[in-house]
């Protein structure tokens, strides 16, 4: 059996870790102060990110990091 096919008894997990998301490259910020610079916009999923994080993890409380 193929390695990318899943068995019948496998299912995927309902509740997956949330992933952090992709940090801007160093020169997707071109410093000119846009309304909605890449930076801010990182910030704001990052926040949400760890919201998101801590929920999972009252969730999961035997978890690993």
């Amino acid at each position: 059996m193929a390695a990318d096919v899943m068995s019948p008894d496998v299912l995927p997990d309902p509740d997956p870790r949330p992933q952090p998301p992709e940090a801007p490259g160093p020169n997707e910020c071109c410093g000119s102060g846009c309304p909605l610079c890449v930076l801010d916009l990182y910030a704001d999923e990052l926040a949400q990110y760890r919201q998101r994080l801590e929920a999972w993890k009252q969730r999961h409380p035997d978890a690993t990091e």
